[in-house]
């Protein structure tokens, strides 16, 4: 398919966790929900009277990004195009030659997903792992696969959701139990069993051992010693394992060390870079275009005090989708995100209490006759979100899929709520328990409206049944969810509290337990590890959705360990600029 057909014309043309599950009140009752009469509020002792007339301005960083920064080079793409489509077949005519040897067959599935390009084999990869599993279930055991292999064959049907026993790694056992030493002169094999580890579930001590096993050989690794390649790559996959990284970003680094693998097939290598740079000018026309729409709101300055970070809310839909075919879904989930982050900026460092109080009414209401009661400020913004929203409506409605929009809307207004919540604990200087504080903090965390608005882009795959499981809040969800809250509040919670903000997680876990800033991390980091183990444990076959749904919630936890790692990568441009550079600046050379 030509990529202009991906294209709407217009962009050519211009855990097990121990916490209770969200209250439905936060999106479906009219009703606010604040718990400030419990008996077990406690004030903060930084307590801020909160008076009207009071801004507490966030003073954010400008964008990075100048107009022109991004753009797309129209007349490239045909090229691309046809490169790509030559190139596809010679791949494929690959995966068929591969089909003699089951092992080298997943080896090269393995390579299709690392490079990025598994996504134009879908179909073919699911027959044959579906194949392969049926008929040798216990490949990855059989004695004559090295270290290296049957770590690959491991991930590889984990991460297709085939349930692959970890006890094909007793074979690298010592007779005392432990992994042998002998193991640690095989860098990449050690790598390969690393990122395998990732993929564990609860109860799996072999892969426990193999984690701590792997991560403090590599580490110790001399690099004098290494291939300078592989010593890179084990580096950067210490710092960020594959299966928590964002896929489009991995792919990128995958390709670079690919390139300089003495072992590479050089035609696979080239169709990963022509497809990597093809992809690359749609999304630089899709930014193109979303810029566009966003000066087109007309907003000016009036908005000045949020965050311009049109480029990074991009990023953060690719980061749940980069597929070509997922085109519409990124544009409208980036939509909705530009307006939530002013929303989002209004609540945290602008509005006043009364403002606030005004607007979440008006958003509850979702009535256009509101707009008369609101300041002046607020009505682009309020006549925006409305306006989008009835734009998506009408165009899901021809289709059938009006319920999607409609429940989005219903998670819009939950997060509206729950910014308002924290708006009243803060002017009453309350520091909920940290259950309360966690449920609340999901939600401002747009950990349900994320997977809605991912949705709306799936087409028909994610069908009335896919918002009802949304719904009932799956134990994948509070997973996801619970520990991309905890990452995120780990990082922002100090700059939160510099410039005036409720009560974080940290701070609630902290009063509650009396633990110090460094127990509470560590104890953060165990409760983010078990979520890990129930995402997997949830993508394991047989599933109640389609794999598809289950990737866009699995998907933000990654989007968030990438996003959050060192800093609030929103807030702070500068912490995410290589990966947009990367992603939408620079094409791979070829």
């Amino acid at each position: 398919m030509a990529l202009q057909a991906l294209v709407p014309s217009s962009f050519l043309q211009s855990v097990s966790l121990s916490f209770t599950k969200v209250h439905p009140n936060f999106f479906y009752n009219n009703q606010l929900s604040c718990k400030t009469n419990s008996p077990s509020k406690v004030l903060c002792l930084a307590y801020k009277n909160n008076q009207e007339n009071d801004r507490p301005l966030g003073n954010f960083r400008p964008t990075i990004w100048k107009d022109g920064s991004i753009s797309s080079p129209v007349l490239e793409v045909e090229t691309y195009d046809k490169l790509n489509e030559e190139m596809k077949d010679h791949v494929k005519e690959m995966l068929v030659a591969s089909r003699n040897d089951p092992v080298e067959e997943v080896v090269l599935i393995n390579l299709l997903c690392r490079l990025g390009v598994s996504y134009h084999f879908e179909n073919e990869i699911e027959e044959r792992l579906n194949h392969i599993f049926e008929m040798q279930p216990d490949l990855a055991a059989e004695k004559d696969c090295d270290l290296y292999a049957t770590a690959i064959l491991f991930r590889v049907f984990r991460q297709h959701g085939f349930n692959v026993s970890s006890g094909v790694f007793n074979k690298f056992k010592d007779h005392d139990g432990n992994f042998k030493e002998s193991l640690t002169s095989d860098a990449r094999g050690m790598l390969s069993l690393y990122e395998a580890t990732h993929l564990r579930v609860h109860g799996e001590d072999i892969l426990e051992e193999a984690l701590t096993f792997t991560t403090a050989h590599l580490k110790s690794m001399a690099a004098p010693n290494l291939d300078q390649n592989l010593a890179k790559h084990i580096n950067d996959a210490l710092e960020q394992p594959l299966h928590m990284g964002v896929p489009r970003i991995e792919a990128h680094k995958f390709i670079s060390f690919y390139e300089h693998d003495d072992s590479k097939n050089d035609t696979l290598l080239k169709f990963a870079k022509l497809d990597f740079n093809r992809v690359q000018l749609l999304h630089q026309q899709e930014l193109a275009y979303i810029t566009r729409w966003m000066k087109g709101l007309n907003f000016g300055s009036t908005y000045s005090y949020s965050r311009d970070r049109t480029v990074e809310i991009y990023l953060w839909s690719v980061a749940q989708y980069f597929e070509p075919h997922f085109s519409r879904g990124r544009i409208i989930f980036t939509k909705i995100y530009l307006l939530l982050l002013i929303i989002d900026d209004t609540y945290d460092a602008y509005g006043t209490f009364g403002e606030l109080q005004r607007f979440t009414d008006a958003v509850e209401r979702w009535d256009i006759n509101c707009v008369s009661e609101l300041p002046e400020y607020m009505k682009p913004l309020y006549g925006a979100l409305l306006n989008l929203f009835d734009e998506l409506n009408n165009e899901l409605a021809e289709e059938g899929r009006s319920y999607s929009v409609s429940f989005t809307k219903d998670m819009m207004k939950g997060v509206v709520r729950a910014y308002f919540v924290e708006a009243q604990w803060f002017r009453e200087g309350y520091v909920p328990p940290f259950d309360e504080r966690m449920s609340n903090a999901i939600v401002t965390g747009t950990c349900f409206l994320d997977p809605a608005a991912a949705y709306i882009g799936l087409g028909d795959i994610a069908g009335i049944d896919a918002y009802e499981w949304l719904r009932s809040q799956p134990k994948i969800m509070t997973a996801s969810f619970t520990l991309s809250r905890l990452i995120a509040d780990l990082v922002s919670n100090k700059a939160e509290q510099e410039r005036g903000h409720v009560a974080s997680v940290v701070e609630s876990y902290m009063k509650e337990y009396g633990t110090s800033g460094e127990e509470t991390a560590e104890e953060f980091k165990k409760m983010i590890a078990d979520g890990w183990k129930d995402i997997n444990e949830e993508c394991m076959r047989p599933t109640i959705v389609p794999m598809r749904l289950l990737n866009v919630i699995v998907n933000i936890a990654r989007l968030v360990e990438v996003f959050y790692k060192k800093m609030d990568g929103v807030t702070n441009p500068e912490y995410l600029k290589d990966h947009v550079t990367k992603l939408f600046i620079d094409p791979i050379l070829v």
